[in-house]
């Protein structure tokens, strides 16, 4: 087998980069969770961050065009950074005080619980983190009945009479009755965790972790198609699926060990997963040092090219479908563990839910998509674009309604072994591809940057608001019947453009790797920039 050795550090970079982040990224929402973070929190979190990428994302794409030698420097600051912050989210201060994992309780009697005294009710100094909440009791016989319960200091809920107590007499029940019931309680009031250190602490890091983890991957694919070169768009699916893999592994070994190092199945420990990230992060870094990114030829206004670029209408609606494709990705990224947790507790699998959790990062990046990723050039060559864009959003679609319907989290592993490669491995270089394939020169990051921004920017920041306001209102299985649907209207949407309209404007390729934005009789005055700067690039 004959090496590339001029492409082996960009496949280096992508298989250390994503293994860096595959211990903390796909754990994020969760781990936001076990702090006590609500649906609608994290989904307001969540919308809000991709609007920083949204603008993040042209700045820094700006900024790479413009100071062309300086680039690699500014990629491996940015990296470093990006490191740095998420793996500070580890020695955040711990919440002081009780907090739900979950709110849903089986098989608690009576005699679990306490009567309160007033100094557990009003402790002075030692247990000054206790908190009262309401909870409904459905017991045997038909019984139901609310109560008011105040838990100690402790880091998660316990029914026990070390940490909890009835603040008043329950239908004069005797405290020593065996009789079992089901709880459900209300979740604390989340007043002292978003005033905490602790939860802003979170939200800042947060933040600086993920926008510079978008940024620098948009700069990769940048540097990756200039180290292709003009026409190696189909190349790139090559040197990506190494990020696929560094990804997958480093995943799946995080959720084994986070299973194995913590002695709570319910309160986890994620040191083995910063470890990992710390190891990847240095091996990384020396990666990029060996990067040798080619001269590429400025162009006289990088603001007016894009510009003129985006005003054409195949582009503005391609960017438009780039959105709804981050609105979908989305809910996978931000809430499919969320939804899978819930459902682990309710199929009582939640002592493996992060074993479950890894063998799905893994099924993911080691399946469908180290395929479709490897072999996506020689299907945008066969396909095209327009039927390319129409089989991803029906196969999101399939995906998202097969999720919907599995009875518990392990049979997620094998929809997503299936179903992650013909949706995010073949959209996302569908995507990345276009934009490479339009940019005018010394416009590559540019354009990326935009094109990124209104996928995983705008389209992730409309995606998240509406997934946790949709969880929080009507529950997980009716938010995938949504977005499946939403999949679905958007597939055909976009076959019926095709077909009628985009077929005859947005580039195609052939095996000569020529780009044609418009037939001739197509192109207005005010595109005839655009039109010759990137026939001259691929012709």
């Amino acid at each position: 087998m004959k090496i590339n050795y001029k492409q082996l550090p960009i496949k280096a970079h992508y298989f250390c980069f994503m293994a860096a982040l595959g211990p903390i990224l796909p754990y994020m929402s969760v781990y936001g969770k076990q702090l006590g973070v609500s649906p609608v929190v994290m989904g307001s979190i969540t919308s809000v961050l991709p609007i920083l990428f949204l603008l993040a994302k042209p700045i820094f794409g700006f900024i790479v065009d413009y100071f062309q030698e300086w680039r690699k420097s500014i990629f491996i600051i940015l990296l470093a950074i990006t490191s740095a912050s998420f793996i500070l989210l580890y020695v955040l201060p711990p919440l002081s005080g009780p907090h739900f994992l979950k709110t849903q309780f089986e098989n608690i009697s009576f005699a679990q619980i306490d009567f309160c005294d007033s100094m557990k009710i009003y402790p002075t100094q030692n247990c000054n983190d206790g908190k009262e909440t309401n909870c409904n009791w459905s017991c045997e016989e038909e019984l139901n009945f609310t109560s008011r319960i105040f838990f100690h200091s402790s880091n998660t809920v316990n029914f026990s009479r070390n940490s909890s107590c009835f603040v008043s007499s329950v239908y004069n029940l005797s405290k020593n009755s065996d009789m079992l019931c089901n709880i459900d309680c209300e979740n604390f009031s989340s007043d002292y965790l978003y005033t905490s250190s602790t939860f802003w602490g979170f939200v800042l890091l947060l933040s600086i972790g993920n926008i510079g983890f978008n940024v620098a991957n948009s700069i990769s694919d940048s540097i990756c198609f200039d180290i292709l070169g003009n026409g190696g768009e189909m190349g790139y699916g090559r040197q990506r699926v190494w990020g696929t893999f560094g990804f997958g592994i480093t995943a799946f070994l995080a959720g084994y060990l986070i299973d194995m190092w913590s002695i709570d199945n319910d309160l986890k420990s994620y040191a083995p997963a910063f470890v990992l990230m710390f190891i990847f992060c240095i091996a990384d870094l020396l990666c990029c040092v060996k990067l040798e990114l080619p001269i590429i030829s400025g162009t006289g206004s990088i603001v007016r090219d894009v510009f003129q670029l985006i005003k054409m209408k195949p582009i503005a609606i391609f960017l438009c479908f780039a959105t709804i494709a981050g609105i979908l990705d989305s809910f996978l990224i931000y809430f499919l563990f969320w939804y899978l947790e819930d459902l682990a507790a309710a199929s009582n699998q939640i002592q493996h839910i992060k074993l479950i959790e890894g063998l799905i990062v893994a099924a993911e990046t080691l399946g469908a998509e180290v395929i479709f990723f490897t072999l996506s050039g020689k299907i945008l060559k066969k396909i095209g674009y327009g039927y390319i864009f129409t089989f991803c959003f029906a196969c999101y679609a399939l995906r998202l309604g097969l999720i919907s319907l599995i009875p518990n989290p392990w049979w997620a592993i094998l929809v997503e072994f299936f179903m992650q490669g013909p949706t995010y491995a073949l959209c996302y270089t569908s995507i990345v591809a276009y934009a490479s394939a339009i940019a005018p020169p010394g416009t590559s990051a540019t354009v990326q940057g935009i094109v990124a921004g209104m996928d995983d920017g705008f389209g992730f920041a409309i995606g998240s608001l509406i997934s946790g306001i949709l969880y929080k209102n009507f529950g997980g299985v009716i938010t995938l019947w949504i977005f499946t649907l939403l999949a679905a209207c958007t597939s055909v949407l976009y076959f019926i453009l095709y077909i009628t309209y985009l077929k005859h404007s947005i580039p195609e390729t052939d095996t000569k790797k020529k780009i044609t934005l418009q037939t001739p009789e197509d192109v207005t005055p005010s595109d005839n920039l655009i039109q010759e700067r990137v026939q001259t690039k691929y012709i």
